[in-house]
């Protein structure tokens, strides 16, 4: 029986597999095809629909399935996943002996776990467990949790970011707030189009964002970024360095570090004593760029742990929950 998890997010599928590890990590995105008789085909899945983002035939959209954590398109998300679980090699002949756990914001109530369980059954997935970023988050850290010792995970998407103080006995606070490195993008095209006069797109913008993106300061890094010039629309190159973007991204971690702040602000004492002891664990694929956890540990003044791949944490504690029947009695839900 395979046993697998599954962490949908708003700009990137996860799926890990027990006793395998991470085997895909593609864009959550379908590029639709408007045919001349009015009906709509989907023409490419993943990484393949995200490559045609600003460059498609104008009958031709990209859409994202999945917004700030929220399933927006759940036909098309079951197309996606159907696609996704196909290249792992479980068919939907196959599905039915598997078990999937799908990796959840901390804020998702019953509606987004029954649009799931929906999803989960057109795609013939035999039993589904849910567990919240959270929890899986922080396992994928190797942290051994426990009843007894609260722990303080913050982890930022690409359209939400889950904030919350947790035990194996719940959550104790925390919120999910919609802003994420998506917010950072949308940014990054009003910037070059305000102080260079260019347009370019979101797959430009996110490329910009990771490869000069930093918080380090006199951080210099430079890369050349072709758009189209507002001005006469004919293609146009400039340089844009970290410094230009330094900013934006300060903006949208400052607001990460208020909500953080705000949280551990009602914090019993003793549970403020633990986080303080045992400091902040980040995830999410934003907290990559350079110099954010740096950033995070100055604005905060407590210690911040980053694991090695914190994109990746949610779908490496997922598979933790999913092999121990402890773990999933404490923070999974079967159905």
């Amino acid at each position: 029986m395979k046993r697998l998890v599954i962490d949908v997010g708003s700009w990137i599928t996860k799926i890990s597999i027990l006793g395998c590890g991470v085997v895909l990590s593609e864009a959550t995105c379908v590029a639709l095809q408007s045919e001349t008789d009015g009906s709509v085909t989907i023409k490419a899945f993943g990484d393949t629909a995200r490559a045609l983002s600003g460059k498609a035939a104008k009958n031709t959209r990209i859409v994202n399935p999945v917004c700030e954590g929220e399933i927006v398109q759940p036909a098309l998300l079951t197309e996606l996943l159907k696609y996704f679980l196909e290249k792992v090699e479980i068919p939907q002949r196959k599905a039915k002996h598997a078990e999937v756990m799908f990796i959840v914001p901390c804020s998702a109530g019953k509606k987004l776990r029954k649009t799931y369980l929906k999803i989960a059954e057109d795609c013939g997935i035999g039993r589904t467990y849910f567990t919240r970023t959270p929890f899986a988050a922080v396992l994928g850290h190797n942290v051994v949790l426990s009843r007894t010792s609260p722990v303080f995970c913050v982890d930022v998407g690409y359209g939400k970011t889950d904030i919350s103080v947790f035990s194996l006995d719940g959550i104790i606070a925390g919120f999910t707030a919609n802003l994420g490195g998506g917010n950072i993008d949308v940014h990054v095209i009003d910037l070059l189009d305000e102080q260079f006069g260019i347009k370019v797109g979101a797959l430009t913008a996110e490329k910009l964002k990771n490869v000069v993106g930093s918080l380090y300061e006199d951080d210099n890094k430079i890369m050349a970024v072709i758009g189209r010039s507002e001005r006469g629309g004919e293609p146009t190159q400039v340089a844009v360095n970290s410094s230009h973007l330094e900013g934006v991204i300060k903006l949208y971690a400052d607001k990460i570090i208020e909500y953080v702040r705000v949280v551990m602000s009602d914090l019993p004492a003793e549970v403020s004593s633990a986080v303080v002891s045992g400091g902040i664990y980040l995830s999410g694929g934003l907290t990559k760029l350079d110099g954010f956890a740096e950033y995070f540990e100055k604005g905060l003044e407590i210690k911040v742990n980053v694991c090695e791949e914190p994109s990746l944490a949610s779908v490496i504690g997922g598979c933790t929950i999913l092999s121990s029947p402890y773990l999933c009695s404490k923070t999974a839900t079967v159905n």
